[in-house]
């Protein structure tokens, strides 16, 4: 019993078929005879012992994840060459183990014919692979693999997808330049090439009171720092300074305007030589920069003009304007505080002399003294009461004695009917007027009311001359001087424009104003879209 060979074993990729059957065609005229003189295989037959064979097991084609139209065609072509498959996957087994490829193309074309009928004899075809001679060029095949096919989409989506991504970003640049590095660029050309320089010239100054405290002498203005209570003025002092009245005074006096209208300054910086008075003070606020700080009580100011000497000259004139602007500011405090006073005390003094001049009138038409007089008539009268009741006791005497003495009575009645008629006399004097005079004590009264009236007079004026006093006081704390604390000096370096400043800012800017934009057309887009 002879033993077979076995028929060695080895798997042959989808990948590698096309180079396989490309190898076959080129060994094709070499191996005619071998191809003509073999017999076709029956149905069930194997193959024989002198031929080597292909094997793969069904489990590793199955593994391969064939389609249902690759199996179809293999059972197809299995049939056309002669063979008897079991199932789909057995037919690609068995045409490989033959050496055919079941998915080549024109394998898969020989299944059909050109009129449609199907062939009864298969061409003589050699499947082994022979040797190319070295001078005949190697063509790479035409014929691609499902997965070859995959391959070249994916690798053609990816393509399309990098040309889109390098497109999108090209544009994203060519944005980016028309509407960012471009004006930037402008923005940073005109700084660095166009603009005039600028010399600044800084001062400070501040505002003291003349006591060195707080505005009131007593209370919680007495507790305030002085750049607290000085604090309203060096307010008012900086509006006055940034208002256009300072402006239009400066003008008139050191030629402002025709300062910034000189042909060799920038057409941006430059006024036009009619412009008017908002152009002019629009650019007075531009280069007449003033700041206060209220914890130190310091007015920082900076002027900035095209020559530095001009620039201090327009320094010197302002702080001279201040100068004269917290002196008005004082003067009207001291003149508040004090007319007020100075109105008290002419009142007072007007109401003394009233009060004088009705004690006067009053003491020349009566009595110099009525209370002395009214003592006397008083003491005159206590006299008489005291006779009177004497005589009238002397009288009762007489009249209790059995025969009183006639003519003693007599005497003692005349007596004190006298005394009776003074005592009347001496009273009426008191309480009756007397013809186109008022009585006594209606002048005493008078002259009392008067001298009430004249010590009241003396009282308003004494309180008017001490209000005034310390209105006077309180005027002389009011008063503001200005201190310069840092004088004007000519700047030797331009101070403006700053370029590589202001050409960052400009790229800032630039960049989100085009964030901005893109970020609103990518939201509206989005809205359309959804």
């Amino acid at each position: 019993m002879t033993m077979k060979p076995k028929a060695r074993k080895f798997r042959i990729r989808r990948s590698e078929a096309p180079q396989m059957a490309v190898a076959a065609q080129v060994a094709a005229p070499d191996m005619a005879q071998a191809a003509n003189g073999s017999d076709a295989f029956d149905a069930g037959q194997t193959a024989p012992a002198g031929e080597t064979p292909i094997g793969q097991s069904i489990d590793d084609i199955r593994r391969e994840g064939l389609t249902g139209r690759e199996l179809r065609m293999a059972r197809r072509l299995a049939q056309k060459h002669g063979l008897a498959p079991t199932s789909d996957f057995d037919a690609v087994r068995l045409l490989r183990a033959r050496g055919i490829d079941p998915f080549e193309r024109s394998n898969l074309l020989e299944i059909v014919t050109r009129d449609g009928e199907a062939a009864t004899t298969p061409e003589p075809r050699v499947q082994l692979p022979q040797t190319v001679p070295a001078n005949r060029p190697q063509l790479p095949s035409t014929t691609l693999s499902p997965a070859e096919r995959r391959a070249e989409e994916i690798m053609g989506i990816q393509r399309d997808i990098a040309r889109r991504r390098r497109r999108k970003l090209a544009l994203l640049f060519s944005r980016l330049a028309a509407f960012v590095m471009l004006p930037t660029l402008v923005v940073g050309y005109y700084f660095y090439a166009i603009a005039t320089p600028m010399y600044a010239t800084k001062s400070a100054f501040l505002i003291l009171s003349a006591d060195g405290g707080g505005g009131g002498g007593s209370g919680l203005g007495s507790l305030l720092p002085s750049q607290f209570a000085t604090g309203q003025d060096a307010i008012a002092t900086q509006e006055y300074l940034e208002s256009k009245d300072a402006m239009l005074r400066l003008d008139a006096e050191l030629g402002f305007h025709a300062h910034f209208s000189q042909p060799w300054i920038d057409p941006l910086q430059r006024l036009d030589p009619d412009a008017s008075n908002e152009a002019i003070y629009k650019l007075y606020r531009k280069y007449v920069k003033l700041g206060y700080d209220p914890t130190e009580g310091v007015i920082r100011m900076e002027v900035s003009t095209a020559d530095p000497a001009v620039s201090t000259e327009f320094s010197q004139r302002l702080i001279e304007y201040a100068e004269e602007r917290v002196d008005e500011l004082s003067q009207d405090k001291r003149q508040d505080a004090v007319r007020t006073a100075d109105q008290s005390l002419e009142r007072a003094k007007a109401e003394r002399r009233a009060a004088q001049a009705q004690m006067v009138a009053l003491q020349e038409g009566s009595i110099l003294d009525p209370e002395g007089e009214i003592a006397s008539i008083r003491s005159l009268i206590t006299t008489v009461e005291l006779q009177l009741q004497e005589k009238e006791l002397a009288l009762s005497i007489q009249q209790n004695n059995s025969r009183p003495n006639a003519a003693r009575v007599a005497a003692l009645q005349s007596e004190i009917a006298i005394l009776s008629a003074e005592l009347d006399k001496q009273k009426k004097r008191l309480t009756d007027a007397t013809e186109g005079e008022a009585s006594l004590a209606s002048k005493t009264a008078a002259i009392q009311m008067a001298q009430a009236d004249l010590a009241t007079a003396d009282m308003v004026l004494q309180s008017a001359l001490e209000a005034k006093r310390q209105a006077e006081i309180e005027a002389n704390k009011q008063v503001r001087y200005l201190t310069v604390s840092v004088r004007p000096v000519p700047s030797q370096d331009s101070t403006y424009p700053r370029a590589f400043e202001n050409t960052i800012l400009a790229f800032l800017i630039f960049s989100g104003i085009y964030l901005m934009i893109s970020l609103t057309a990518s939201i509206l887009r989005e809205q359309v879209s959804s």
